[in-house]
């Protein structure tokens, strides 16, 4: 059964349905989903799906000639394969639709390209010459990002300016993934995502009638399972120095976020050797560059400011429990590295996950004018705050500190400060009166609401102040979690 993927079909729909033609650039990593996607949208309309592989030019172009002739085009009676390339895409025209468009995709562009350089230009040429005018529409679909962004729509580049749609997709959210397992449990949900995040190919590993301790042993960490070796298999795929990046990858996966700490721990001595590193993990969509949400332009273009996160969990999940464990899951000890290592650590692996949850769920209030203001930015904030202290005058000293999730108004004039605790106990209020001393020197120049997230409730005073206040919410994690379905 095909989940999700909206907003990508409506994007896709509605292209298909405007008059003129259409030259679609669809892409984004590995296992996303796009070709599933691509094929979704393909049903029940005339189309041909032309998967490129990794060969020489000539065979790509007698593979793809054998797909176009299987229609009934007029060429089909005088040749048995293209010439060249220019013919064959210009049989697009020929194509036996009547008045529906002329849909082709051409999954892999990126590998068509590879076996001969000039396609693009040939496809510019035949784009602004004819096919632009005609009723027709060609998605081209890759994985190569970088590709794609610095060779195929960059300035000076053939195709530049030729698309009339340019989509990246990104994995799939929380809600849609979460759909994959229907009977779980609000907290098996989310744990669920927390160890696979959205990558559909990563949710269909997982069987929704076995428990989630039971997929994890079954499905990543029982060496020949395809979980097992997904990330030794996508690293080699699309990387060289494989070791120097599986020690990167651990590092972030254990929690060194900051430049120098990853270099030290990968035993790089060069932090801009690091840098370029993690710059093509980016660029893979496996690492993300945070900062905090009121950081500027200029303070963010600083190669030693932020911080680095994985932005994968399934990869932050092997990292953290397969990877460092290898030894014993090649022995066959999965019952044991789980009851041991995973198991107790679980519950605090899936709390920084729990926070992208409590910032989705927010998001969704903002498109519903569920919130009391707009948001302008919205997302972690990290710097120095006041904190409660015994010790200090007024109770109250600076210090560094994080608020897991910050969002501010446009001018600046109202804030939201959101705190996320996933934990076996209710919101305690002391834990409440710490959030609401954070920010304090701000909080005479503008109005100030509070969000709370728990998984396990709140404690008796702080429900008791949220009935009585028009600026402190409280979400439990039934109602983040489910806040889709109650739509």
């Amino acid at each position: 059964m095909f989940i999700g993927r909206e907003k990508e079909l409506k994007f896709l729909q509605d292209k298909y349905a405007e008059k003129k033609g259409q030259l679609i650039v669809l892409y984004g990593r590995r296992r996303i989903g796009k070709t599933e996607t691509l094929r979704e949208f393909c049903k029940h309309k005339p189309h041909i799906f032309y998967s490129c592989t990794q060969s020489t030019d000539q065979i790509q172009l007698a593979k793809f000639s054998k797909q176009i002739l299987r229609e009934d085009i007029p060429s089909r009676q005088y040749i048995s394969e293209f010439s060249d390339w220019e013919k064959a895409f210009h049989a697009i025209l020929e194509l036996p639709y009547g008045e529906k468009k002329k849909l082709i995709v051409i999954d892999e562009f990126p590998y068509m390209c590879k076996g001969n350089k000039s396609i693009p230009s040939i496809l510019q040429n035949l784009w602004d010459a004819e096919l632009k005018e005609r009723n027709v529409m060609i998605i081209l679909c890759g994985s190569a990002m970088s590709f794609i962004e610095k060779e195929l729509l960059a300035e000076k580049n053939p195709l530049y300016g030729r698309a009339t749609g340019i989509y990246k997709m990104n994995e799939m959210g929380f809600y849609d993934a979460a759909r994959f397992f229907p009977n779980y449990s609000e907290k098996d949900k989310l744990l669920a995502y927390a160890v696979l995040g959205g990558i559909p190919h990563y949710l269909n590993q997982f069987d929704p009638e076995l428990s989630v301790a039971e997929n994890i042993k079954r499905n990543i960490l029982t060496k020949g399972s395809v979980l097992y070796s997904e990330v030794d298999f996508l690293l080699h795929q699309e990387l060289r120095e494989t070791p120097i990046y599986n020690s990167i990858i651990e590092a972030v996966a254990l929690g060194n976020t900051r430049l120098n700490d990853i270099s030290q721990k990968s035993l790089i001595e060069d932090t801009s050797k690091t840098s370029v590193y993690l710059k093509n993990l980016i660029e893979l969509g496996i690492v993300a560059r945070e900062f905090s949400v009121d950081i500027g332009m200029k303070e963010r273009a600083n190669t030693h400011r932020g911080l680095y996160r994985l932005t994968d969990n399934f990869f932050r999940f092997w990292y953290t429990f397969g990877f460092a464990n290898l030894s014993q899951l090649e022995d066959g000890d999965v019952d044991g590295v789980y009851e041991y290592l995973i198991n107790p650590a679980l519950h605090e692996f899936a709390s920084l996950v729990f926070e992208n949850v409590c910032k989705e769920f927010v998001r969704e209030l903002q498109k519903e004018n569920a919130l009391p203001f707009r948001y302008s930015k919205m997302g972690r904030w990290m710097g120095k705050t006041t904190v409660r202290d015994k010790n200090a005058k007024n109770g109250l000293r600076l210090a560094e500190t994080e608020i897991d999730l910050l969002g501010i108004g446009i001018g600046g004039k109202e804030y939201l400060v959101g705190e996320c605790k996933f934990k076996h106990s209710p919101f305690d209020y002391s834990e409440y009166l710490d959030t609401l001393a954070k920010l304090t020197p701000q909080k005479e120049k503008a109005k100030f609401y509070y969000a709370l997230f728990s998984e396990s409730g709140f404690d008796k005073k702080i429900i008791a102040e949220a009935e009585t206040s028009d600026t402190l919410y409280l979400y439990n994690l039934e109602t983040i979690v489910n806040h889709k379905r109650q739509q």
